[in-house]
């Protein structure tokens, strides 16, 4: 009606401000660094790992990933198994994911702990986990289920 707000109109200036206008909170994480963190499965399976906990060792840790992408129990992995694993998150995998400030890493100690946006991309994990790779979802689910038992 004439002399009302347009409320359509009022919505759509907002959503379409330029985009020096539209200002983000700095903690939030765009999507594509979200993206990037997931997109390799050795990234995919430490973040599961950190919803099971948020602090590991990085040896833990490559003992589980090993475990996990050879489908053995812990237990089994072999030393190779663990060090080829081992390796490619120390150069490759964990200075990603504390580059995107997803994790931190504590060299002296070699521990890892979640770090200011391990919310938001745990939170993409579990939306789109599945889609990604059903097998390796539901291998590290049931583990996590097995624990809660």
């Amino acid at each position: 009606m004439a002399g009302e707000p347009d409320t359509d109109e009022e919505a759509t200036s907002e959503v379409s401000a330029p985009p020096d206008k539209q200002l983000l909170s700095p903690d939030f994480l765009e999507i594509e660094p979200v993206y990037e963190a997931l997109g390799h499965s050795r990234r995919r399976y430490l973040c599961y790992t950190l919803l099971e906990a948020t602090e590991w060792s990085l040896t833990d840790l490559a003992t589980k990933i090993a475990a996990w992408e050879n489908d053995i129990p812990e237990h089994a992995v072999t030393a190779d198994q663990r060090e080829e694993v081992y390796v490619s998150l120390y150069h490759a995998h964990v200075p990603k994911l504390v580059d995107e400030d997803v994790i931190t890493f504590d060299e002296a100690t070699e521990t890892i702990t979640t770090a200011e946006h391990a919310e938001q991309v745990l939170t993409a994990l579990e939306g789109i986990g599945a889609s990604l790779d059903s097998n390796q979802e539901a291998h590290a689910r049931s583990e996590m289920d097995e624990r809660e038992d």
